[in-house]
């Protein structure tokens, strides 16, 4: 919980059975010096590529979904470390925010993309039907990681503007991952340290990290409520 602000520690204590008043968690935040995770710029990695044909956009920024494998976002971010930068791909359901695929390398090349995509369609197996969005960078409109979504029956969606807020949910775990564990336990080594701390805070993130956006749950109980709900109503899962 140490990069809980008050808000969400106040929940968390709520969640776990303590009647106790926000005001009091902020409080004693303060007393003992505690204060969540602040976040710092984003950098892009992507690489715009104008001159490719590119897939229509299929979200106009209305990331919403109301089952898992409708909608998932991807993107790219970075790490400093003492060897040189080390790049991270994401691949996002949209529905719980859970983290369905992601690969750590030394270079942003569509082969870093396409481990991620690999990862994502292995975990959630039948993808027919599904929407992958992502901004216009190049790696994502290769003709490789292109084939591999048609081959998975995954239908394209690209950003039409070409900014942040054309896949802001991916950016916003990009911010997520970068403020909760890489510039608080940095420096970073190499591509291994990240490779392992990312591992470790993904784990974290799918299985307990509370998010207000889906009512102070992680992604994983968010889909179990889904298919338990499902079940319930007697439809299959």
């Amino acid at each position: 919980m140490a990069v809980y602000g008050a808000r969400k520690v106040w929940q968390k204590l709520k969640n776990d059975g303590h009647q106790v008043a926000r005001c009091t968690v902020e409080r004693l935040m303060r007393k003992m010096g505690i204060q969540g995770a602040r976040r710092g710029k984003v950098c892009k990695t992507t690489l715009p590529n104008e001159q490719q044909d590119k897939p229509l956009d299929l979200v106009n920024r209305q990331f919403t979904a109301e089952q898992p494998n409708q909608l998932w976002v991807a993107d790219i971010t970075y790490v400093a470390t003492w060897s040189g930068f080390v790049y991270v791909a994401f691949v996002i359901d949209v529905f719980s925010r859970y983290i369905v695929g992601w690969r750590v390398s030394t270079t942003m090349h569509t082969e870093l993309i396409l481990d991620a995509l690999e990862q994502a369609i292995w975990h959630r197996g039948d993808t027919r039907g599904l929407i992958h969005h992502s901004i216009r960078g190049s790696q994502y409109l290769s003709i490789k990681y292109t084939e591999r979504l048609m081959e998975s029956g995954i239908t394209a969606s690209v950003g039409s503007v070409g900014d942040s807020y054309d896949n802001a949910m991916a950016e916003t775990i990009n911010g997520l991952f970068k403020t909760e564990i890489i510039r608080r336990n940095g420096p970073w080594k190499n591509v291994d340290a990240v490779e392992y701390g990312t591992l470790e805070w993904e784990n974290w993130f799918n299985n307990q990290r509370l998010l207000s956006s889906i009512g102070y749950v992680s992604p994983a109980q968010y889909e179990a409520d889904y298919y338990d709900k499902l079940t319930g109503s007697g439809k299959v899962a």
